[in-house]
């Protein structure tokens, strides 16, 4: 278990990001990310019932949190990649811990959520490895309290029609073009390239327009997420993947507080943790379910439907269960991915201080006697 280890700004509540306007600062827009349409928010719960598991008693009325309506701001635009936590407030799961209310609201990247809990404009926030370890780099402390995708979504496709053959090994794109943005996927496939040796690689900006680059044949490769991997399906396309967790173990979709928050309010983060886990059980049993609470938080997905249940099938089964979850319980962190992740992106000069990255994690609020977070895994495997 990992301390904090700094104080964050005095100047939190007056602190701004350059060139930002309204609460975060931000007017939604920019970034890739795996959701579809405009940003919306939702609050509130329907206290639905649920097929995730029983109450322990810890929530409810008679634990007063100190923060009774906290904010949660995503990493994107709401996608299927966010079910947990709609299932947990559609079902009224975060006000069996005590809540009065959880706002959802859609982001602006992952290093803008990880920036925004650490400036104290919102209470949690959804983030990844790589962009807390960065934002730290910085004068901002943002805390990971609990990894949701325990495998890197950073992976590395192809189309079997344009490259011509079926990709199974990354010495097959040894010479090859590999589009991508710019940025954190970068590195981290630069980083996976290094790894298994193959050094010729010719990297291509493809910007917000990678998929549609590699299906027109522009592109041999590309580099992006899993959730590209499924519109880039969604077009008919058979396309062929190789983890870049594989070779760099890393984390994905996390949850983050700004470190002062973390230590002023330990059981508002502890309640939050065992409300949003028993939202992944309920959402994994019920994965129909699970898209109708995004649907309701935001209709127009309703016209993408079946590529966010895609997208939460492949990242409930693939990307949320490892051996940590199996011992430990979900959302556990283990110091190897993060030192990884800091090592791959040092390599990459991303690092303009000195960040330890055994620093900006800690399993302290994850309450491992509550069934939906100690026996997780046996819970979804049913």
């Amino acid at each position: 278990m990992v301390r904090t280890r700094r104080t964050i700004l005095a100047t939190l509540g007056t602190a701004a990001l350059s060139g930002c306007t309204g609460r975060f600062g931000g007017d939604g827009g920019g970034g890739n990310g795996n959701g579809d349409d405009d940003s919306d928010t939702t609050n509130g719960s329907d206290g639905g019932s649920s097929d995730g598991g029983s109450s322990d008693g810890d929530g409810g009325e008679d634990n007063a949190l100190a923060v009774e309506s906290p904010s949660l701001l995503l990493n994107w635009r709401i996608s299927g990649l966010h079910a947990p936590y709609f299932a947990a407030q559609s079902q009224g799961f975060y006000e069996e811990e005590g809540f009065e209310s959880v706002t959802i609201e859609s982001g602006d990247g992952s290093d803008f959520s990880a920036q925004q809990v650490a400036l104290g404009n919102t209470e949690f926030g959804v983030s990844s490895s790589d962009q807390i370890l960065g934002v730290n780099d910085g004068d901002l402390s943002p805390l990971a309290v609990g990894v949701v995708m325990q495998r890197s979504p950073v992976v590395v496709f192809s189309s079997r029609e344009q490259f011509g053959d079926e990709l199974t090994d990354p010495s097959q794109l040894s010479g090859a073009t590999v589009g991508s943005g710019p940025g954190m996927v970068r590195q981290m496939m630069r980083g996976y390239f290094e790894a298994t040796g193959v050094t010729d690689v010719e990297y291509v900006d493809t910007g917000f327009d990678t998929v549609q680059q590699l299906l027109n044949g522009e592109i041999d490769a590309a580099g992006g997420v899993f959730g590209d991997v499924v519109d880039a399906r969604h077009q008919d396309a058979e396309i062929d993947v190789l983890s870049v967790h594989d070779a760099v173990p890393s984390y994905g979709h996390l949850l983050t507080v700004g470190e002062s928050f973390a230590e002023e309010n330990p059981e508002t983060v502890a309640a939050f943790l065992r409300a949003t886990a028993r939202g992944a059980v309920w959402a994994d049993r019920n994965p129909e379910g699970a898209i109708d609470a995004l649907v309701d938080a935001q209709s127009e997905l309703s016209e993408v439907r079946e590529n966010q249940r895609d997208k939460w099938d492949l990242m409930r089964s693939e990307y949320m269960l490892s051996e940590s979850v199996r011992d430990e319980g979900w959302g556990w962190s283990d110091p190897e991915p993060w030192q990884q992740t800091y090592e791959t992106l040092d390599a990459g000069d991303f690092f303009d201080g000195s960040v330890d990255p055994d620093a900006v994690w800690t399993n302290e609020f994850l309450d491992t006697d509550d069934e939906h977070i100690g026996d997780y895994a046996d819970l979804v495997d049913q």
